[in-house]
């Protein structure tokens, strides 16, 4: 599901919402989430999960074309972390 999908599904849900204000909505929940990521922040939503950034430190990798070596910077990349009802729901038989 892409997000354009996720406004359609929303707003044939909730008839009396205007698709617009909708798509505003989940546009700033998403911007709300990576602005607190992009501070170091955790940002956890019961039942769903939590979003973390990860510190990935600097490296000596390889190029797989020539196996010459390369180093590969620090970086921080971000982690979720699923939350129990979600894994349950992926789960059940």
């Amino acid at each position: 599901m892409i997000k354009s999908e996720l406004v359609e599904k929303l707003a044939a849900e909730n008839p009396h919402l205007f698709q617009r204000d909708i798509e505003n909505i989940v546009n700033a929940i998403l911007d709300e989430i990576g602005d607190a990521m992009a501070r170091g922040d955790r940002v956890e939503l019961r039942g769903f999960g939590a979003f973390s950034v990860k510190n990935r430190p600097a490296r000596v990798g390889r190029n797989p074309r020539t196996g010459e070596q390369v180093d590969v910077g620090e970086k921080y990349v971000p982690q979720f972390k699923a939350g129990k009802e979600i894994r349950e729901r992926l789960n059940r038989s």
